[in-house]
């Protein structure tokens, strides 16, 4: 299922948000050069808000510890568990639109 989050303008180039999606709570970022990507909201090793994290191209430094993850694939970049993505993209009228996958069972 598709979920339309907002309009690209509320993330600024370099930053990410979080976003609640049902249950879930998403991160979403915008690269400076306006790749989108999306993210688990909270890392894995001590619960950081990954959206107030650094971001530079696709590397995404978790603000608590300094851990690094590749936002494009999730993996921990130094080790250690890495994080769940999501399918993301831009609608013709500027929309940031996120796939959820729907549990089969």
């Amino acid at each position: 299922m598709e979920i339309t989050l907002g309009p690209l303008s509320a993330i600024p180039p370099g930053e990410g948000r979080a976003f609640a999606v049902g249950e879930e709570r998403i991160a979403v970022f915008v690269a400076r050069d306006g790749r989108v990507f999306a993210t688990q909201a909270t890392c894995p090793h001590r619960g950081g808000p990954l959206a107030d994290g650094l971001l530079g191209g696709c590397t995404l430094i978790c603000p608590l510890h300094t851990q690094k993850f590749n936002v494009e694939t999730g993996e921990a970049l130094n080790g250690g568990e890495g994080l769940r993505t999501y399918p993301v993209r831009v609608s013709a009228t500027d929309q940031i639109l996120v796939r959820i996958e729907e549990d089969g069972g």
